[in-house]
């Protein structure tokens, strides 16, 4: 049965991820916060996702890939563990085997590239180097880009006291808060909320105390 979940993409959606309620999925042990959604059990999806302790996931194909951040916690599969502010995308018809150890929280985006994408990346922010910022705009760390696409990925970090220039986005975006608070001209956003701007929005961020946030652009071009 098809799920949908702000499934309207020309629509602006902003979530305080905290106040949502932790869905378990089929699998035990492991739970959902679904902020978008298209399709049943396999489905076009952005949630987060957390891995209790000592939890694991059968092993399975991405057939339209997955990219996520890993929120907390260490995620593992047979390729590696990957802790606090890793970010992996794995392209589509990759298979793995998830685990954890500790348990962990991830940020996941499914069914989401392009079927011609064919590269495995893995960063750790941790240990990143993050490029300087130009004026009026953030401290960037660039985490993809698909030049053929317009597809973006980064992290950022707008300082304190900052407050960037409104800009067009063409191919939508979207923002989740990892620490500190956002403020746009709709209103201010604190760690863990999402938020989506569809195709055509215009927004600028700013930032009193500073804020550091993952941030991807460009996907969003009305789907047919």
């Amino acid at each position: 049965m098809e799920e949908l979940v702000n499934a309207d993409f020309t629509r602006r959606v902003v979530i305080a991820t905290d106040t949502l309620l932790w869905i378990p999925s089929p699998q035990a042990g492991i739970e959902r916060r679904l902020l978008d959604r298209i399709g049943g059990e396999v489905a076009r999806a952005t949630s987060l996702v957390r891995y209790a302790p000592d939890s694991a996931f059968p092993a399975h194909e991405h057939g339209l890939g997955e990219e996520f951040l890993v929120l907390d916690g260490v995620f593992s599969d047979e390729h590696g563990d990957y802790g606090v502010g890793t970010y992996v995308r794995n392209p589509p018809k990759s298979r793995h085997t998830p685990r954890t150890a500790p348990g962990c929280t991830i940020l996941v985006k499914l069914r989401q590239m392009q079927p011609t994408e064919t590269m495995r990346v893995v960063i750790d922010t941790s240990k990143a180097v993050w490029k300087p910022a130009d004026p009026n705009r953030p401290v960037r760390l660039q985490l993809f880009v698909a030049p053929d696409t317009g597809e973006s990925v980064t992290l950022e970090r707008i300082p304190p006291g900052t407050h960037l220039t409104e800009a067009d986005q063409p191919g939508g975006e979207e923002i989740f808060v990892l620490s500190g608070e956002l403020r746009d001209r709709y209103g201010s956003y604190g760690a863990g909320t999402w938020i989506r701007n569809p195709a055509g929005a215009r927004t600028g961020f700013g930032s009193e105390g500073g804020a550091t946030y993952w941030a991807k652009r460009g996907h969003l071009r009305p789907m047919s």
